[in-house]
């Protein structure tokens, strides 16, 4: 006798209902009626002969019998939809997508992209802002650009985009105003700090480099990306650490300052990534080419 399996739409409600734990946020998802949703279920509990869910006044729970089916049910529709991604997911040749980090997209890689298309309009540009690595074999993503200190721990075709160098950046009003302007590096004991989580460098670092003492490194508030901690300083809420490439612009439009002369040089780089498989491809290595005439405009 053969054996028949569940209509997948009872399956796809039963996971967003027991998800939820609620019809109606599952019919909300699915864009259907929560009389629908109540069909669905009621139709899969009947072709299971099973109950899935405990209905009580103010709750909706699943039984033992729904808990444990809807784990194997989450995971086979993961299954079917990862599946079914590679089969039917055809990337244009003119679409290029790029995995960014967000600062270096926000404070660099935006505001020079219209060259980009201008060189090359046959290629569609798509970005996704992210910090974590990307896994090229599963998701449809071209190539990335990512911070690191060795391109040989990115396990990929990398390609040297930037040094940085690392340095106090503020408002110009902070040196211009105020009780105590900022004129020298020790002056920073006044001021509010303003850290960043990256591990390529910190203000206590910075401090030491610069051979300044009397200043506490630790305190201020903490951001998560540097274009954040740079949008602080512009509003005055105290002094970056800046580096370049991404505050330049920021400082070339005046928004920001660097009020003193010394600059501390990390051995940490940007990196434009992909598989080694596709370094070639005419896409990638359009944008590759353009990006490294990009930044030998601005390293001299």
């Amino acid at each position: 006798m053969a054996y028949r399996l569940p209509p997948l739409n009872a399956l796809r409600t039963f996971e967003a209902a027991g998800r939820h734990l609620s019809f109606t946020k599952a019919a909300d998802e699915l864009h259907v009626t929560q009389a629908a949703v109540s069909h669905q279920i009621k139709s899969l509990e009947s072709w299971l002969e099973a109950p899935l869910f405990r209905r009580l006044n103010r709750a909706l729970l699943l039984t033992e019998t729904g808990q444990r089916y809807l784990i194997a049910i989450r995971d086979a529709l993961d299954q079917i939809d990862s599946a079914t991604r590679q089969v039917v997911s055809v990337r244009p040749d003119n679409l290029l997508t790029i995995s960014v980090i967000p600062s270096f997209g926000a404070k660099w890689l935006v505001s020079r992209l219209a060259r980009f298309a201008h060189r090359h309009p046959e290629i569609e540009v798509r970005f996704t802002a992210e910090d974590r690595s990307v896994d090229f074999a599963r998701e449809d993503v071209d190539s990335g650009i990512r911070y690191s200190r060795d391109s040989g721990r990115l396990g990929l075709h990398a390609t040297r985009l930037m040094e940085q160098e690392v340095f106090p950046i503020c408002s110009p009003k902070l040196i211009e105003e105020g009780p105590h302007p900022l004129r020298r590096p020790e002056d920073l004991k006044y001021h509010t700090l303003l850290h960043e989580d990256v591990k390529a460098f910190d203000w206590g670092m910075w401090l030491r480099a610069a051979g300044v003492e009397g200043v506490d490194s630790s305190h201020g508030p903490n951001f998560s990306h540097a274009h954040v901690s740079y949008q602080a300083a512009i509003v005055g809420q105290g002094v970056a650490l800046g580096v370049t490439p991404l505050a330049d612009d920021d400082i070339a439009a005046g928004r920001l300052v660097a009020p003193f002369e010394f600059s501390m040089k990390v051995d940490w780089a940007y990196y434009l990534v992909c598989p080694e498989s596709r370094a070639d491809e005419p896409k990638i290595a359009a944008f590759r080419n353009w990006l490294l005439e990009e930044v030998a405009q601005i390293s001299g």
